[in-house]
């Protein structure tokens, strides 16, 4: 199995969409880029046996919080829930990104996650 389609099996795993909807934004400019992307974080990171993905999945909210990229952040949010994360750890997990990235990027975390619960009518929380 090459290293694309090793990755590709993980990223559709854990994303309730394709890959050419993922990256149908930059593949026409940047084809390359959703390829790079799809071969190394998911086909060499993901796969690895030492963490499993609904671990890999809450590091990836956390980080992405703190850097406030809000569109990877629903995906990722997306994919935690789908790899066996509860509604209440994600929350948790932006919560505590509060102390170091400050709240702004903490409430827009959550906004993010407020988003994909409710698309997916996990709201209200209990």
């Amino acid at each position: 199995m090459s290293r694309y389609e090793k990755g590709k099996d993980v990223l559709e795993g854990i994303q309730e969409r394709s890959i050419e909807e993922i990256f149908k934004d930059i593949d026409d400019v940047a084809p390359d880029m959703s390829r790079f992307v799809v071969e190394f974080p998911y086909s060499e990171i993901y796969t690895r046996s030492e963490v499993d993905l609904k671990t890999r999945e809450l590091c990836t909210v956390a980080a992405l919080t703190v850097l406030g990229t809000v569109p990877q952040l629903k995906d990722h949010i997306g994919a935690a829930l789908n790899v066996g994360n509860s509604p209440t750890e994600i929350v948790e997990i932006i919560m505590q990104m509060s102390a170091y990235c400050g709240f702004p990027k903490s409430i827009n975390g959550i906004a993010a996650a407020k988003e994909v619960f409710g698309e997916r009518d996990l709201l209200p929380l209990e």
